[in-house]
């Protein structure tokens, strides 16, 4: 179903839904002894979200291999890879953040997020996660069920990024005089243009001096849709019926790198090569590559 104002989801559906999509990819790749990432919370969330394909993912049931000669760039490595590179990348911001001195985390549109239980945090610590709160009273009851308790000081704000969520954080404790971690890991591709621009004011406007943020990097050839629509393809061949091209505000934008670098902020790009090499992996293909672009990870300092 295509995006309009206001739209609702849960975790079966829409928006929600790739949110599943992402921790059934992590469960994936945290299968084996080789396994690339450990997310111990990631099988347990999508079987409780019951969607029969993202369990199948998860568990290792699907043969990815199904296919693969008409689509050589989205088999089970060049997963396990992408998802491990995307999830190292914020995980080693945070464990980065924290060793400078940061001891205040936001996780935004956190979904089924399980950093703030399955990373190493300093005493002190807080996190905060914001996301629809449906989707927070789901992981927060599925994990508390299973004995899981958070490694920090977890602090949920269930609103809709789209309603007054700097209130909501302020309400709950934030504190805008001291430094802040900010991700915001898989997000911004589902704002329009002009939504995801308040965001990072909104994230500026709560920053203290030497706070950080992490998001993607998005090439103007990633916001071609050709990506939503070669992922939607391979997923429905194994069973999804996630339609990427309808949940993406694909076309111009000005790049989130360009937003923040005029508000102040020291930005870094991390191109997906250079990500990969960093992890030791093989780089992404030259398909892929002419599909999305130079894109990456950005990373930034507020001066």
């Amino acid at each position: 179903m295509a995006r309009t104002e206001g739209d609702t989801w849960d975790l079966a559906s829409s928006v929600g839904a790739t949110a599943t999509s992402v921790a059934a990819t992590r469960a994936f790749a945290s299968r084996g002894p080789d396994s690339l990432i450990d997310d111990p919370y990631a099988e347990l969330l999508v079987e409780a979200v019951g969607v029969p394909h993202f369990v199948q993912v998860a568990k290792g049931e699907i043969d990815f291999r199904v296919g693969s000669e008409d689509d050589p760039l989205f088999g089970a490595e060049q997963m396990k890879s992408h998802i491990a590179v995307r999830t190292r990348f914020f995980d080693h911001f945070f464990t980065d953040a924290a060793a400078a001195g940061i001891r205040q985390a936001v996780i935004l549109a956190s979904g089924l997020d399980t950093r703030a239980y399955r990373l190493e945090w300093p005493a002190g610590t807080v996190v905060y996660e914001i996301d629809q709160p449906a989707v927070i009273e789901f992981k927060t009851r599925v994990l508390s069920d299973a004995g899981a308790a958070p490694a920090a000081d977890r602090r949920t704000v269930g609103i809709d990024l789209r309603e007054d969520w700097p209130a909501a954080l302020r309400e709950a404790g934030f504190d805008p005089g001291q430094p802040t971690a900010w991700i915001a890991e898989g997000l911004l591709i589902y704002l329009p243009p002009e939504a995801q621009d308040r965001l990072l004011d909104n994230i500026t406007a709560l920053s203290a001096p030497g706070s950080r943020l992490a998001t993607e990097h998005m090439d103007a050839k990633a916001l071609t849709g050709d990506w939503a629509k070669a992922m939607t393809e391979r997923a429905r061949r194994h069973g999804s019926d996630i339609d990427l091209s309808e949940l993406f505000y694909s076309g111009d934008r000005r790049s989130a790198t360009e937003h923040l670098s005029a508000q102040g902020w020291r930005t870094t790009v991390l191109t997906s090569n250079e990500a990969y090499t960093l992890n030791g992996l093989e780089p992404v293909t030259d398909d892929l590559l002419a599909m999305v672009g130079d894109s990456g990870y950005l990373s930034a300092e507020l001066a």
